[in-house]
């Protein structure tokens, strides 16, 4: 699986509740333009309107070598999910404080997919904890390395 692009202040940010796959509908100048991990997530999200769900505010930088005159790098793009996760996602949006994000875009088989997460937003003291434990990680490691453990 090779990743293309990653939201990591959407990790940062909230707290996945459960992860989905959905491809991607691009036109020819922008899967050439993910392919080669000219595209952003940051600012991006996922709104579900007429039972579908489209990916909203993604750069995708043009391509040099596209002929297409009027290319928009902040077009919507559709998302491909089954009726049963759109059924879930679109539930799940419904209850208070939840939402989804795009947490990486990636290439499975060689196609272009798109991992989005239902997510709840994290506390301020949530984000704290968890950098606390993550720099307490850091010097178990540090130390163990130190005295030659590992």
């Amino acid at each position: 699986m090779g990743l293309l692009a990653e939201n990591k202040k959407a990790l940062y940010d909230y707290e996945t509740i459960s992860r989905y796959e959905a491809g991607l509908v691009l036109q020819g100048w922008e899967v050439k333009s993910v392919k080669g991990k000219r595209l952003s997530l940051k600012e991006s999200f996922v709104i579900i309107k007429k039972n579908r769900a489209w990916l909203v505010g993604a750069h995708v930088a043009r391509w040099p070598g596209a002929n297409v005159v009027s290319t928009q790098e902040y077009r919507d793009k559709e998302l491909l999910l089954s009726k049963r996760e759109l059924v879930e996602l679109s539930s799940g949006v419904k209850i208070k404080g939840q939402t989804i994000v795009p947490l990486n875009i990636h290439l499975s088989k060689n196609i272009v997919k798109l991992e989005i997460a239902l997510a709840k937003g994290k506390k301020l003291y949530d984000k704290r904890s968890k950098l606390k434990e993550l720099d307490q990680k850091r010097e178990i490691q540090r130390d163990l390395k130190h005295f030659g453990y590992k």
